[in-house]
């Protein structure tokens, strides 16, 4: 359905909830030595009470009916009792779900029992204890549980440099492995449950409840570390230089994650140069870079009519262009290879116009976004005329907008406008109002309804 039919379709995508299928497993690969961030381990506003309540829910948990008394001996439901534990020790609720779910099974199991409930969180008890020795009766219930086991956790981070705790930058044998600790959070996790294949389990729980994919055109940024990622087709691919990301994105789009969210995605090809930029190989082969393809300059008389500068040559390795797909040849007959910006002195009308063709920049919000520095020639009807139409212009990938008038947001990605599900979802995933751009209906009247954006 095109946006030409958008508010229809618009008062639908707000009222009704939509079921997606999940998204494609993406290759993260599991490192004993950070298996989730320290923010991860102490974001206590990571869910709300009612957010808690919601998810025990969607996994139509068991937990979403329980009832248990906590140490002051107040019955009251497990999931308030999680959100309570969570705040009182400044723990992510995610992380004691997780760990429920690793100990237990309590999240996903619908026939649990009591013993279940009463040792929710494995706290207190040692591999070789036995939970029915009466000494461990002080640790038994879910409310002590999962008190203890947030309490716990706080307890490892404030005595991280105690003489027997695991702490970072240590390595330490661990199941007859040598593991470098890397973050407080993973130091935790061992002290807590002192074996790999537990702590893997509980990263396998992780990776598919609380790590997010992000649309394509993404820019991703792991917290504390400088390099960006562009996010596409499952992959992440890393930028160069500062040049490689301008030429390309919105720098204000970046979007600060944690390491282990930005690890679970496979490494793609790195983005070196500056989109059109011009690479010689040891062979004297002149290429344009035109996105991800390579367009070989047909030879000097041609560089030189087009106006390209030899000066402006970067080099390339011949096995870095093995890395390239191959558009076409720039030849003498090549139209503004690098496309111009012409408009119908009579009309009014703006195209792009590139290689013989010519594409109708529908708003002015495209251009902005699009072509913020890019001049526009006036020309006559007849010169526009010699080029074969073509579909309007696209408003950038990785933007965010909204329709003047209306008050849903959406992520632009692979032709698509991909809508939040709600503004907190919006924040919770680190996009920033102040980047969402107003637009004319018309600037998004060739991209499509995409699937929602809404968190796992």
């Amino acid at each position: 359905m095109k946006i030409k039919n958008f508010q229809i379709w618009l008062v639908l995508v707000l009222t009704l909830v939509l079921l997606f299928p999940k998204g494609g497993v993406l290759a993260a690969e599991f490192d004993n030595g950070y298996i989730i961030s320290d923010n991860d381990l102490t974001d206590a506003d990571a869910m709300s009470l009612g957010e808690i309540k919601s998810f025990l829910n969607k996994m139509n948990s068991t937990l979403q009916n329980y009832f248990a008394a906590d140490r002051a001996g107040i019955v009251r439901e497990a999931a308030e009792i999680i959100w309570r534990a969570s705040l009182n020790n400044s723990i992510n609720p995610k992380f004691l779900l997780a760990l429920i779910q690793r100990e237990q099974s309590l999240i996903e199991d619908q026939t649990p029992t009591q013993k279940q409930y009463d040792w929710a969180c494995g706290y207190g008890v040692c591999d070789a204890c036995d939970p029915d020795d009466p000494a461990l009766d002080k640790f038994q219930g879910f409310g002590k549980q999962v008190e203890g086991a947030a309490e716990s956790n706080r307890w490892y981070i404030e005595n991280a440099y105690n003489g027997w705790l695991k702490r970072p930058g240590k390595t330490y044998k661990i199941d007859n492995k040598d593991v470098t600790i890397k973050n407080q959070a993973t130091a935790n996790l061992y002290n807590y449950t002192p074996h790999i294949k537990g702590n893997h389990n509980f990263w396998l729980i992780w990776q598919e409840w609380f790590t997010q994919n992000y649309p394509d055109g993404s820019l991703l940024q792991a917290q504390g570390e400088k390099g960006v990622w562009l996010i596409k087709g499952g992959q992440r691919r890393p930028f160069q230089s500062k040049g490689a990301l301008m030429s390309r994105y919105n720098i204000k789009n970046i979007i600060s994650v944690s390491k282990a969210e930005l690890d679970k995605y496979e490494i793609g090809a790195s983005i070196k140069f500056p989109n059109y930029s011009l690479l010689i190989t040891p062979a004297e082969k002149v290429y344009l870079l035109d996105g991800d393809a390579l367009r070989l300059i047909e030879s000097k008389e041609v560089a030189r009519a087009i106006g390209f500068n030899p000066e402006e040559y970067q080099q390339i390795d011949t096995e870095d262009v093995l890395n390239y797909e191959f558009g076409e040849p720039i030849t003498l007959a090549s139209a503004y290879p690098l496309g111009v910006l012409l408009q119908n002195n009579k009309t009014g009308a703006v195209f792009f116009v590139r290689e013989g063709k010519k594409y109708p920049v529908m708003s002015k919000d495209i251009l902005q976004v699009n072509f913020p520095k890019q001049k526009i020639m006036a020309v006559k009807p007849e010169e526009l005329d010699q080029y074969v139409d073509a579909e309007p212009v696209k408003i950038r990938e990785g933007e965010l907008v909204k329709i003047d008038g209306q008050s849903a947001v959406y992520a632009v990605s692979d032709g698509k406008i991909r809508p939040f599900v709600t503004g907190m979802v919006f924040e919770k995933l680190g996009y920033k109002w102040e980047n969402v751009r107003t637009v004319h209906w018309k600037s998004l009247s060739n991209l499509y309804l995409g699937a929602d954006i809404d968190l796992k």
